[in-house]
């Protein structure tokens, strides 16, 4: 759903855009008789991309202008002011007055705002028809609460699903996650004393979710919404906007692609010694855990012997372990062992920036990862990172200790809490000095 929001954004931008050269076309041939007017193409040309700019702002091309027509409408009227005033004001300062139609404005304004509510009046009509009363892809979790009444929304109910091994079992996070994936809300309906065993689940599979209760007690609920007479608590958000996740992407491929032309020689060369060492495969596949609980098959370069290899990651690798090869001891130590992480950024499971994903099986003083602190799966609502804040921070090799998992896991949830595109670029650059400075000879 999600996909098809993003070519409804797309289409409505660009007949926006197009609506608006329309009315300066019409504005300018209705007060001058030309068809088409040069200057009124020229006033489009420089009006149309201040509009876009502030259209974007305004949240024009959102999810609730799509849901709420009347939220639309204002947020447009209000973005074709803005620019108006802007324009006038760029128009004063460059002294321009002279060669600028107030009328053609106006006419261009008032043709435009209508061609434009028109669009969106029969595209908000359109929905209607196509996806019902919202165009919000909720689900509901059935897990012995009373029913729920929401618009548009998909059921289900536990007894096909295995929730009770979600603290513990890997695979019934993976399952729960696959289910969840791609819904803009998750409500779960359960009884009183399940409430806070799925706030827990919500929160680490980072999307809006919200659990039926009249008691808001050791949940940390968000806020409190109200529907058809039922109150409905928000104890987990995913923790990025769209347009924040598409910015992260657009980095993750920009900086991914160009690592690969770069250390494509790299790559190749490693490839090749791995194989002459001891004829065995090149890469070393593993599943990992990724955004939502999810479970991914993450690429590393082999640096173990065949007999040595490790799926589960139950044993920390040591600087002095015996299983590591010739050349693996070196591309460890380089790190270029991750490089074919590269390869899962493009597939959309991994990103430049993230926590790193921690084998299934490891251990720290004999505990699995989740049972020493119980935020662990929180660290999941992102996307799992080539290189991360802990990493930077020196928390890297194995984890021997509880106390050393807890400061990568308090790193990794400060990293999720206070994301931005700048943080993303000082770790890719404070990452490229520590590889620097450790490598150096």
């Amino acid at each position: 759903m999600e996909q098809r929001r993003l070519q409804l954004y797309l289409l409505l931008f660009v007949t926006d855009m197009a609506a608006l050269l329309a009315a300066f076309v019409l504005a300018g041939g209705i007060y001058r008789g030309v068809w088409p007017m040069p200057f009124a193409l020229n006033m489009a040309y420089a009006f149309i991309p201040v509009f876009a700019a502030i259209a974007f702002y305004q949240r024009c091309y959102s999810l609730r202008s799509l849901d709420d027509f009347r939220y639309s409408i204002t947020r447009l009227g209000a973005a074709l002011a803005i620019s108006a005033i802007l324009c006038m004001v760029m128009i004063f300062y460059a002294k321009a007055a002279q060669a600028f139609s107030r009328v053609m404005l106006s006419l261009a304004l008032i043709f435009g705002f209508a061609m434009m509510a028109m669009t969106r009046a029969a595209l908000h009509k359109l929905l209607r028809r196509v996806y019902g009363e919202s165009v919000v892809s909720t689900l509901v979790i059935l897990d012995g609460g009373p029913p729920v009444n929401a618009k548009r929304t998909v059921t289900i109910n536990t007894g096909t699903m295995n929730i009770e091994g979600a603290r513990s079992d890997p695979s019934s996070l993976d399952e729960i996650g696959r289910v969840i994936r791609g819904m803009d809300r998750v409500i779960v309906s359960c009884t009183a004393d399940r409430r806070a065993y799925w706030a827990e689940i919500l929160r680490a599979a980072g999307v809006r979710g919200e659990v039926i209760s009249e008691v808001i007690q050791e949940l940390g609920a968000i806020s409190l919404n109200r529907e058809d007479g039922q109150s409905f608590l928000v104890v987990s958000t995913g923790p990025l906007s769209l347009r924040s996740r598409l910015l992260k992407r657009a980095f993750d491929v920009v900086v991914c692609t160009a690592a690969l032309v770069l250390l494509s020689p790299v790559m190749i060369i490693t490839a090749i010694l791995i194989k002459l060492e001891d004829g065995g495969p090149v890469l070393f596949v593993q599943p990992r855990m990724g955004r939502g609980n999810c479970i991914f098959r993450m690429f590393k370069f082999r640096s173990m012997r065949i007999d040595g290899l490790d799926h589960d990651g139950a044993r920390s690798t040591s600087r002095s372990d015996d299983r590591v090869t010739r050349i693996g001891r070196f591309i460890r130590k380089t790190s270029i062992d991750e490089l074919p992480q590269l390869f899962n950024v493009l597939r959309n499971e991994m990103s430049i920036v993230g926590p790193r994903p921690h084998a299934l099986g490891s251990l720290a003083e004999k505990k699995l990862f989740w049972e020493v602190d119980d935020k662990y799966w929180q660290r999941h609502s992102l996307k799992p990172g080539l290189t991360g804040l802990a990493q930077v921070r020196g928390h890297r090799g194995a984890t021997e200790s509880e106390s050393h998992l807890k400061s990568r896991l308090n790193a990794d949830l400060e990293y999720i809490g206070n994301w931005s595109l700048v943080t993303d670029i000082k770790i890719v650059l404070a990452t490229a000095r520590v590889m620097l400075h450790e490598n150096a000879f």
